[in-house]
């Protein structure tokens, strides 16, 4: 009978890893093919994808840095993607505060509007403001405006990653607090965020790792002081040829810090959880 038990439990099994094992193909396949090519040479990709004896390389990056100010691109990215992180928890971790204490969900539900609408409908208002202000000719005024548009993004989605933290924090922990003589910002600094750690971290990293990766609004707003490592990645593509050993070690680089900043988040997350219980 336990054998019998064993091998159903075996059947039933099965299906199971082996829808595992295409899930991993599906995700994680790209990625592998992407981080391949981009050590291998661009006659190997194109004539043989799939023939692992090839040379592997380090000149498609080394090409990177020879034919790109690609240092410069990176620091691009990092200012635009990190200022409007940073903005947006500056602004939408007290925006989701008052949203769930006062209630006022149809305010959440206008800020989710503009995270829902297409990117493409907000450029052409940007562009005729960037103009008019003089934002290209001017690199600081350009990098504003690039983290203010990024702002469409970044603060729809802190707002909404945090209503869910902040109603799951009893309110009676603030009037315990309220008791004692806080003020309502430390209430706020003291009690909520603390407890709120775990719906930060996850609210900066999906910030940043959706400004990082967005094309739209640097490709019409920014100028060649400003350009970002998503719209450099873009030149490798030609309509003679393209450059897909180039193209695979940018994806690997512009990868990277979301790659890493996810890992970090995670360990982030499992501190704030422990950090802010409620003993």
């Amino acid at each position: 009978m336990s054998t019998d038990t064993a091998q159903a439990r075996g059947r039933r099994i099965v299906p199971v890893y082996a829808g595992y094992l295409v899930a991993a193909l599906v995700f994680f396949g790209p990625v592998v093919f992407m981080l391949w090519s981009a050590f291998r040479r661009n006659v190997d990709i194109t004539g043989s994808i799939f023939d692992i004896t090839t040379p592997l390389t380090l000149g498609n990056f080394t090409n990177l840095f020879e034919r790109f100010a690609f240092v410069y691109y990176i620091r691009n990215s990092f200012v635009i993607a990190g200022g409007s992180t940073l903005l947006g928890l500056i602004l939408g971790v007290p925006a989701a505060y008052v949203i769930v204490r006062r209630r006022l969900a149809s305010v959440g539900f206008l800020t989710l509007l503009a995270r829902m609408a297409p990117g493409v409908m907000f450029v052409l208002p940007l562009f005729v403001l960037s103009v008019n202000i003089g934002a290209p000719s001017n690199t600081g005024l350009n990098f504003l405006l690039l983290i203010a548009a990024h702002l469409i993004i970044t603060l729809p989605l802190c707002i909404w990653l945090l209503i869910p933290f902040f109603e799951d924090i009893p309110i009676s922990l603030e009037e315990a607090a309220m008791l004692d003589g806080c003020s309502v910002i430390q209430r706020f600094r003291n009690v909520v965020l603390p407890l709120a750690l775990p719906g930060l971290s996850v609210a900066v990293t999906l910030s940043f790792i959706f400004s990082w990766n967005f094309f739209l609004f640097a490709l019409a707003l920014a100028n060649n002081d400003t350009l970002p490592l998503p719209v450099i990645a873009f030149n490798f593509i030609g309509q003679g040829a393209s450059d897909y050993g180039g193209l695979m070690a940018a994806s690997a680089l512009i990868s990277l810090p979301a790659f890493l900043l996810t890992i970090f988040a995670q360990r982030w997350l499992v501190r704030g959880l422990t950090g802010g219980a409620v003993k």
